[in-house]
């Protein structure tokens, strides 16, 4: 079916830009309406399978004496590696899937003849979660009933959300008030990473309390214009809300000290090099990539507040992170570090965008499993959790000389993890010959004496070519003296440009 669809000639087209008649038109209109509906029946068809493999793989661990509330721990997981989404997301379908199949049996029968589309049926479920069994099936029979099926075609989504509130609040209005309740106690702030090296704050607060705040804001913005203030208004309403967060003077919120982990390769962050950099970490799941003159700035702003610190990270002449090993059962912090960085932040699973908050052992340690960088990966808790079910395995392969892990489900599917490319270092201009050191040290970096353990912080100079010396930004004029702990002052120096000896670190 799906090659069928993939290959679809459109009825009485031409490869020419030449005119079409209406008829033709008006065929492909009942084209689109119709590959609409068979979306919509897919994911019926999807929810039900989700659902039965849920339902048996609870019967086969029932049946191996595995405790109740342990039972289905993995099928989330195994239902997001199916759908290419992350396992929370697979867990939400499943769920909402059970919700259809089991109390609202006409939702899901619209779903089915691809009368409601899945985003509609998700929020009947929603919007129908705090009440009971009973009055959640007349909200299902009442909107989505055989005698109310020609009404809901004709609805729009708010439309029928407004529907199913005003039917909720009839049926059991004290469990109205009680969801309103529990959403007040649910209040918090999130951050998320946005396009641009930019985030979204975002504050989940009461109605009244986000009206009045954005008023507020609104109103000084205005305020701001009228006196001349040269910003836009929501450049205005920004930059004053983190300014009375941060109890800052206006116009120096920037000023709040705040850790953020930069991967860059030498060659970007020394050599001038344009290869960009990564943020792994410092927010839920890091920004993601930055060019290589914002990452320099980035680290140049952050020498002259004396908050900056390097840590070096030797590859291989693959690319490849050196391997360490450790005789703990847990990994060490700068091993587990180290596992984040690899991951860029981001949990290991395939189709996961969850942050790493494990540091887990491919193969178990009490199956034998060493605490290495080989046999370690970043995930998030509900994939550790998940692989830790009847029946999964993990085992550590290569692709394309990168470390990756190859995860079998119990249903005998193989998906494989790869971990990305690290930043690309300075290479030498000699050939990598079979004898050559695993790693070198970093251009500009004081390297550590034969025989000695490579040091993880060094005084560095920073010398940048031409395409570089653009970007803006100024020492401070007065000597910076050495720190009251004795660790060595970090400079950035601009110069002309030369040629930096060396390979990459």
């Amino acid at each position: 079916m799906r090659e069928r669809l993939a290959g679809l000639i459109l009825p009485g087209g031409t490869d020419t830009d030449g005119p079409v008649s209406k008829q033709v038109q008006a065929g492909w209109v009942d084209l689109l309406g119709e590959l609409e509906a068979v979306k919509n029946t897919v994911a019926a068809a999807q929810a039900r399978l989700a659902v039965a493999l849920q339902e048996a793989t609870k019967s086969d661990e029932s049946a191996q004496g595995i405790r109740a509330e342990r039972r289905g721990r993995g099928v989330s997981s195994q239902v997001g590696a199916a759908m290419r989404v992350s396992p929370h997301a697979g867990g939400s379908f499943l769920g909402t899937a059970r919700a259809w199949l089991t109390q609202m049996p006409h939702t899901f029968d619209a779903l089915r003849t691809g009368v409601l589309s899945q985003w509609r049926a998700t929020l009947l479920v929603r919007e129908t979660s705090h009440l009971s069994v009973e009055h959640r099936a007349r909200v299902d029979e009442e909107l989505c009933g055989p005698t109310a099926r020609a009404a809901l075609a004709r609805w729009g989504t708010r439309r029928l959300v407004a529907r199913v509130k005003e039917l909720a609040a009839r049926l059991d209005v004290h469990a109205c008030v009680q969801r309103n309740a529990r959403a007040v106690a649910e209040r918090r702030v999130s951050v998320r990473p946005a396009p641009d090296l930019m985030v979204y704050l975002t504050a989940l607060v009461p109605m009244q309390q986000g009206v009045q705040a954005y008023a507020q804001l609104t109103a000084h913005a205005a305020a701001a214009k009228a006196a001349g203030d040269g910003r836009g208004a929501g450049q205005i309403m920004a930059d004053t809300l983190i300014e009375r967060v941060t109890g800052r003077e206006p116009g120096h919120a920037d000023d709040v000290p705040v850790m953020i982990n930069l991967l860059v390769s030498d060659q970007t962050l020394l050599a001038g090099g344009a290869l960009p950099a990564v943020v792994p970490e410092g927010m839920p799941v890091g920004a993601g990539t930055v060019p290589g003159p914002v990452a320099r700035n980035l680290a140049a702003h952050g020498i002259d507040a004396d908050v900056a610190w390097l840590r070096a990270i030797y590859v291989d002449p693959h690319g490849r992170l050196l391997a360490t090993t450790s005789a703990s059962r847990f990994h060490p912090q700068g091993l587990a570090a180290l596992l984040r960085a690899r991951e860029q932040g981001i949990c290991a699973t395939s189709w996961c965008d969850a942050p790493v908050r494990h540091t887990d052992h491919v193969t178990p340690h009490a199956e034998g499993g060493e605490t290495s960088l080989t046999n370690g990966q970043g995930l998030c808790a509900q994939c550790n959790h998940a692989k830790q079910a009847p029946g999964w395995r993990q085992q550590t392969t290569q692709t394309d000389g990168r470390h990756s892990v190859e995860t079998i489900t119990p249903t005998g599917h193989t998906y494989t993890a790869v971990t990305p490319r690290p930043p690309e270092p300075v290479r030498t201009r000699e050939p990598v010959h079979d004898h050559a050191p695993g790693w070198t040290p970093a251009v500009g970096t004081t390297g550590p004496a034969p025989g000695r353990i490579p040091r993880s912080r060094y005084s560095i100079g920073c010398h940048t070519g031409p395409r570089s010396a653009a970007i803006a930004y100024r020492p401070r004029s007065r000597p910076r003296s050495r720190r009251p702990s004795g660790r060595p002052d970090l400079s950035w120096g601009h110069s002309p440009a030369r040629t930096m000896p060396g390979t990459g670190a």
